[in-house]
């Protein structure tokens, strides 16, 4: 699957995937510390042969915070 994929989003990574994906997308080791040990919103995007790192800080405090979090300890259900 992801030898046909043209845009790959990897985020904090364990050590044993991030080992594999390091070698099968050719990631080098200054590379790996965007997926190694980050917070979340941070990591690494593979577009074609270009990684790109990025760091995304939502601000927790918003309204559409609220409704895109993943975290069930965030999220009210009132």
């Amino acid at each position: 699957m992801l030898s046909n994929s043209e845009l790959i989003i990897m985020l904090n990574q364990s050590a044993t995937d991030r080992e594999k994906l390091a070698k099968f997308l050719n990631i080098s080791d200054i590379e790996k510390v965007y997926i190694t040990n980050v917070d979340s919103g941070e990591g690494l995007i593979r577009v074609r042969n270009s990684l790109i790192p990025f760091k995304n800080k939502f601000p927790k405090d918003t309204e559409l915070y609220k409704l895109m979090t993943t975290k069930l300890e965030e999220q009210n259900y009132e």
